[in-house]
């Protein structure tokens, strides 16, 4: 096979139809457009909005002004969480202390959204742990201080 030989495939490329070329195009006088009028002209119709005739619902509806805040979104006021469970921590080194850092650096945390909560899932570690900059459920507290953790802000 040589360079010379290589074709698109069969269909892939579509010849531009060229019309208002003569008689032998076959696309001769209206060009495809069909008759005269509104739609026969260059940005001719009606337009998405157009109901036939009748009043447009955006005319229908009662008049509001300015922004509704009902429909803002609250999220900006929210803070997110990156959650893991005390089953995670089971195989954590008691050595290194777990901070957001440490953990993103294990894997345990792909994102670190605005802190990192961990939950009261599972049994909580037999060893003691040291915590850094991380938030806490009520119940993996009390587990971890059981557990003889140690939290540092």
């Amino acid at each position: 096979m040589k360079l010379s030989d290589l074709k698109p495939a069969t269909g892939s490329k579509t010849v531009r139809v060229r019309i208002g070329r003569g008689h032998g195009s076959g696309m001769v006088k209206t060009g495809g457009k069909g008759g005269k009028g509104q739609t026969a002209r260059s940005g001719g119709g009606k337009g998405p909005n157009f109901e036939g005739g009748q009043t447009p619902w955006y005319r229908r509806l009662p008049q509001r002004r300015g922004v509704s805040q009902k429909s803002r979104s609250t999220k900006i006021f929210r803070t997110e969480y990156a959650v893991i469970n005390l089953v995670d921590l089971e195989a954590w080194d008691p050595a290194v202390v777990v901070t957001p850092d440490a953990l993103r650096a294990s894997g345990l945390v792909n994102k670190m959204r605005d802190g990192i909560k961990v939950l009261g899932s599972g049994d909580a570690p037999k060893k003691a742990l040291r915590f850094s900059g991380v938030a806490f459920s009520s119940t993996a507290k009390a587990k971890l201080e059981a557990a003889g953790a140690k939290f540092e802000e």
